[in-house]
């Protein structure tokens, strides 16, 4: 998952609230002393441990409650009124309110335990249906990153999953239609079905019929609207071990980006359009794999249409082939830079504002294929 700290703003802003409370209680006394005693400052000091409720600990919360009736019966006290019925309700009206905010911060501090624990089931949920690719599959560098739109969102229908087979190396990237837990469903059985096939299937045009096929066996269990519009983009690709091509299949998907070593780029069309995965039921056509030269030091670009379809304030979309052109990614980290770069200038672009997951996959030839044993998938 793509990170990074909170903005600078964000930390000031931060500062600001968590010091507010104590600045309301000084401000409360400093307005109490210079003003004649029938002005009361009993706003600024019922508020401070209101404030404080939600953003510090329950010790915190109790001494800046604590503070504020400190601050009532001292400046009664000093005026020589403490016995007044006004002070009284004041120093009363004080307490109550230190008392209530204390009982929210106790049910602010569970509802954030609850929300820590969903969040960290999210994240296994993701890992076990999405896990990371290995740094290293079948001699090829491979780099995946998953964005998600919505803050602390963990899981969503962007997939992507490697595989090495005797086949060559597979790999898939895909959008499910729709969201929430019936697009998690339906990215589980893509992946499951992709990972079977990958190995069992001699070619990689039977690989996308067996997902086909698995989709339409979902739909028919799913019920309302996705059960009859169900669908996934996909593209499907195949590298293989000795003879330096890479074979796609695209099932109505953003094409691939190819960048070679020298910074030439090349948008990897399908010649012939298909139907997104899970449509079969309005036509039968062949699949067809597209052949591409992948010669060594050069990396492949799989992506969803989260990252291609990022708008910015004028509604223009961000183009990774025009952006990426010209542009070199060397060394061990190249495909890694390349993810860093693509997430950072999309955050630029929207000004933080994306509406649509993204999920990002790079596979690079090294200058040396090296040797592997067995085969690792992920």
């Amino acid at each position: 998952m793509g990170g990074g700290g909170r903005r600078p703003d964000v930390r000031h802003e931060w500062a600001l609230v968590r010091t507010l409370p104590l600045l309301l209680v000084v401000a409360g006394i400093v307005y109490d002393m210079s003003t004649p005693p029938r002005f009361t400052a009993a706003p600024l000091f019922t508020a401070a441990p209101l404030i404080a409720a939600p953003f510090y600990s329950l010790l915190g919360t109790t001494l800046i409650g604590a503070a504020s009736c400190t601050a009532v019966l001292a400046l009664h006290f000093k005026t020589s009124t403490t016995t007044d019925v006004d002070a009284i309700t004041e120093l009363i009206t004080v307490g109550t309110v230190a008392v209530l905010a204390c009982v929210i911060n106790r049910v602010v501090r569970r509802s954030d335990k609850q929300l820590a624990s969903a969040r960290s089931i999210a994240e296994a949920a993701q890992r076990a249906v999405l896990p990371q690719p290995a740094p290293r599959i079948g001699g090829l560098d491979i780099a995946a990153r998953y964005e998600a739109a919505e803050a602390d969102a963990f899981i969503g229908g962007d997939l992507y999953a490697v595989q090495d087979t005797p086949h060559g190396v597979r790999v898939i990237v895909g959008d499910v239609r729709g969201k929430g837990m019936g697009a998690v469903a339906a990215v589980a059985v893509v992946i499951g079905a992709f990972r079977e096939a990958a190995e069992q299937e001699s070619t990689l045009e039977a690989v996308a019929q067996r997902l086909e096929r698995a989709l339409e066996r979902e739909g028919t269990r799913r019920d309302g609207l996705d059960a009859f519009e169900g669908f996934t983009t996909a593209v499907l690709a195949e590298i293989s071990h000795g003879d330096g091509l890479v074979r796609l299949i695209n099932r109505g998907h953003p094409g691939p980006l190819l960048l070679r070593g020298d910074g030439r780029l090349c948008l990897l069309s399908a010649a012939e359009p298909a139907m997104p995965l899970g449509m079969g039921d309005l036509g039968a056509w062949p699949d067809r794999a597209d052949e591409t030269e992948f010669p060594p030091g050069a990396m492949l670009l799989l992506y969803t249409d989260g990252l291609s379809e990022a708008r910015d304030v004028r509604g223009e979309f961000y183009d990774p082939a025009a952006r990426l052109g010209g542009r070199i990614f060397p060394g061990p980290g190249g495909p890694d830079a390349l993810l860093r770069t693509l997430v950072e200038e999309v955050r630029r672009h929207t000004g933080g504002r994306g509406t649509d997951d993204m999920a990002l996959l790079v596979v690079r030839r090294p200058m040396s294929p090296a040797v592997t044993e067995g085969h690792p998938s992920a």
